[in-house]
């Protein structure tokens, strides 16, 4: 698991591989990553938007950016936390993402970012 913390935001990734597909004749391997937002601040906090580095050993580095996270952008409360689960899609057997959450002290009325650290996407056969 990969952890860091930003101004009281702790976050947790996991993630594990799920296997290939192949579409158009070209293998696309699939992965699962889990994420946990913790809020060890004082204050309530909203996630908003997130921003995302994707990079595949054989593709370019790809920037995906949105409101929330999987459809919600969800508060947390002092002591509160939320998880979530998402996927990426790579053409390679080993990538990473790392990115930030925008997010929104509503008790000082203000906005900061928050680092997701940088994480591994990779097959099996590649921790072996």
């Amino acid at each position: 698991m990969t952890e860091a913390t930003t101004q009281g935001i702790k976050i947790s990734v996991n993630s594990v591989f799920c296997g290939m597909q192949e579409r158009n004749q070209q293998k696309h391997y699939l992965f699962d990553y889990y994420i946990i937002i913790e809020n060890l601040s004082p204050n309530t906090v909203q996630l908003f938007s997130r921003h995302w580095e994707i990079y595949d050993s054989l593709n370019q580095t790809e920037i995906v950016e949105g409101e929330g996270v999987v459809g919600i952008q969800p508060i947390l409360k002092s002591g509160e936390r939320h998880a979530y689960k998402s996927h990426c899609i790579l053409l390679s057997n080993c990538g990473s993402m790392k990115g930030y959450y925008n997010m929104l002290d509503l008790d000082k009325k203000t906005t900061f970012k928050v680092e997701v650290p940088r994480f591994q996407l990779q097959t099996d056969s590649i921790l072996n």
